[in-house]
């Protein structure tokens, strides 16, 4: 009698230890125990879309409109803060909300960048950046977005004797035609190579030297954009 009963106590913790296993494993997020990477708190942006062309506001000017910003609400978010850049003038708004949707007076036109932080609690989490071009009176084209550097990172150390410099571009009217690099040891560099095709230029510098460069974008009917002069140092 004492074996069977210590035979049925066995079979109970062998199907016990199993079902809790397979439930911690169904548990976990991720197989290797690591964290969801993609926080509950970010937010998906919605309009103005990316890389578009805003036709919609309201209260409109000659030179101003009022503009609806919309992202997908959180689901821990307490409140929102916008922040819209003008990527002519540099000039930016930053605005605070407890909504999923703000509307700010901007100008016609004009370019713009924008992303919203969520912030619960101590934490707060960055949406990814988007631009768009608000719509202006009587324009037929618009000058390509300034182009984004993404390599190497503003003022980084990088190895020699080569560094690939590497960007991208977009256009509301899609006809960027080519890319001006400027690259020089000056802080208002000369141009390096004109007429690039690709989004990267790979480029010889010199260990110890300081370099300054910047992008300027071109379309087809001859607008331009400038990124901003960025900086790296060679080790």
């Amino acid at each position: 009698m004492r074996k069977l009963i210590y035979s049925l106590y066995f079979v109970v913790c062998c199907f016990g230890c199993s079902g809790n296993s397979s439930d911690d494993i169904n548990s976990e997020e991720n197989p290797d125990g690591t964290p969801n990477p993609e926080s509950p708190l970010i937010v998906n942006l919605q309009f103005p879309h990316e890389d578009g062309l805003c036709n919609l506001g309201t209260n409109f000017t000659p030179t101003q409109s009022t503009v609806f910003f919309e992202w997908e609400a959180s689901t821990i978010a307490e409140s929102y803060t916008i922040y819209i850049v003008n990527l002519i003038d540099g000039t930016s708004i930053q605005e605070s909300t407890a909504e999923d949707k703000i509307g700010i007076v901007i100008s016609r036109a004009t370019p713009y960048s924008w992303y919203v932080e969520s912030t619960a609690g101590s934490k707060t989490e960055k949406s990814d950046t988007w631009k768009f071009y608000n719509a202006g009176p009587g324009v037929e084209t618009y000058a390509p977005f300034p182009a984004t550097i993404t390599a190497p990172a503003m003022a980084s150390a990088v190895n020699g004797p080569n560094v690939t410099l590497q960007w991208t571009g977009s256009d509301v009217d899609d006809d960027i035609v080519g890319y001006d690099v400027y690259l020089g040891t000056s802080n208002n560099p000369d141009v390096h190579t004109s007429n690039v095709t690709a989004s990267e230029l790979s480029v010889s510098v010199t260990s110890g030297a300081i370099y300054y460069w910047k992008v300027v974008t071109k379309d087809a009917v001859g607008n331009t954009s400038e990124s901003g002069i960025f900086q790296f140092r060679v080790l």
